[in-house]
């Protein structure tokens, strides 16, 4: 398999526009507001939880949320921006959520847990199966809806 084929796959059906807009909407408005709200979602966040270097970590995870759920929305370099997603939501939950778990039981952590999980889920799926053909990158590889039904015209 060669790269260009694992970075732009349109195989999946057209509902995975569906998980893209979901998880990028959420990434991406989670990311801004990391600028928006420094004092609870960004730099004050990340020092209270007792991130290294919070000065540098939130406005970093802040770009890569916004940027990377910028990407998945429109379908453009899917896989490789959901990579970047699925660290952020492990190191997320193993910062905020495990802790969480120890100290008030697994129902309280797995409520407190939900958004982080489906993110995380949602980012592997897309890594896992790609874009779909409603996505930029199919429009790329040429393998698109309206590439799609464009060959099937001529054929």
């Amino acid at each position: 398999m060669r790269l260009r084929d694992w970075l732009l796959p349109v195989e999946a059906p057209p509902a995975v526009l569906l998980i893209r807009l979901a998880t990028g909407g959420v990434f991406l408005s989670e990311g801004i507001q990391k600028f928006l709200f420094p004092a609870t979602l960004g730099v004050g966040r990340f020092a209270r939880i007792g991130v290294p270097n919070p000065y540098f970590m939130a406005p970093f995870v802040g770009t890569v949320e916004t940027v990377c759920g910028a990407l998945l929305i429109v379908g453009l370099l899917t896989r490789l921006a959901a990579l970047p997603l699925v660290i952020d939501m492990v190191v997320a939950i193993l910062l905020t959520k495990f802790p969480y778990w120890l100290q008030h039981g697994f129902w309280a952590a797995a409520h407190e847990s939900r958004t982080d999980i489906a993110m995380l889920l949602g980012s592997l799926f897309l890594l896992a199966v790609g874009p779909g053909p409603l996505s930029v990158d199919a429009v790329l590889s040429g393998r698109g809806q309206a590439s799609a039904a464009a060959r099937a015209s001529r054929g």
